[in-house]
């Protein structure tokens, strides 16, 4: 058992890391005749079976009909625990009952962050990150901090010379932390990431004096007012100290505040 499950692990990063849409369903109960053992896990994508199995037949069929719903809701995918009678819901002989846990896995569903700069408030802010349901990505051209950040399956970090031509890569979902080595560093990447103008989250680290002297830049340059307004700066909410860690954890709370939007308009849309 502990080898099967080390063989799901890897074949579950592998599809995880090539962003494939699957479902893993795991047979968390029964009662009576079941087809495999409680803790049976399969893996199921749009077209069919990608690594497992919990009993084959009727209950795969079963479970692969309920894994391409899921994938293909309109909302955002949640994760469900479902029982079924295997003789009336199944059209199994056996006459038992089985509690099935579906976990979705879709690259459209995940909630993605994208860091730039790898100092002092990202060697807070990228840990805690690491510890909710995120994908997250870290760019900053200096190796020497890249290397200071925690590793982890969902954590990408990338020495990159170039970060606004990094965030032209950045998928029109991600949220966009900006946390880098100062105003001239920072203000290229705004200015990329307001000319696309679809990042449903886009912060700034500073003051109000910095938001000033940025907005003032960006008229310049012909910015319409309501591109302008479309980052936040100072980012964060308003509480806390004036200390990496504290400033880290305002970060998120903001970060949490825009998700709770974003997801909630993607569902009603």
């Amino acid at each position: 058992m502990e080898q099967n499950f080390e063989r799901f692990c890897e074949r579950f990063l592998e599809l995880r890391r090539a962003g494939v849409p699957m479902v893993v369903a795991t047979l968390a109960g029964e009662r009576g005749h079941a087809p495999q053992d409680v803790g049976a896990r399969i893996i199921l994508g749009l077209d069919g079976i990608l690594f497992g199995t919990i009993g084959g037949g009727k209950i795969e069929k079963k479970c692969m009909d309920r894994a391409r719903e899921l994938l293909l809701e309109s909302s955002i995918p949640e994760s469900k625990l479902i029982h079924w009678n295997l003789q009336r819901d199944v059209g199994m002989s056996c006459g038992g009952e089985v509690s099935v846990f579906f976990e979705v896995f879709s690259p459209a569903s995940e909630w993605k962050v994208a860091v730039f700069g790898a100092g002092h408030i990202a060697q807070e802010l990228v840990p805690i990150l690491m510890r909710l349901d995120c994908r997250i990505q870290v760019f900053d051209p200096r190796e020497e901090w890249v290397s200071k950040l925690p590793s982890g399956p969902a954590l990408e970090k990338r020495v990159c010379a170039d970060m606004p031509a990094e965030l032209k890569k950045l998928p029109e979902d991600a949220f966009v932390v900006l946390v880098t080595m100062g105003h001239s560093t920072d203000f290229p990447i705004l200015r990329v990431a307001l000319e696309r103008g679809c990042f449903p989250y886009l912060g700034v680290l500073g003051s109000r004096v910095k938001r000033i002297k940025m907005d003032a830049e960006l008229r310049e340059l012909g910015f319409p007012v309501d591109q302008i307004n479309g980052y936040e700066c100072p980012m964060g909410e308003d509480y806390g100290k004036n200390t990496p860690p504290e400033i880290a954890i305002s970060i998120v709370a903001s970060l949490l505040r825009s998700r709770k939007a974003h997801f909630q308009e993607r569902v009603m849309k």
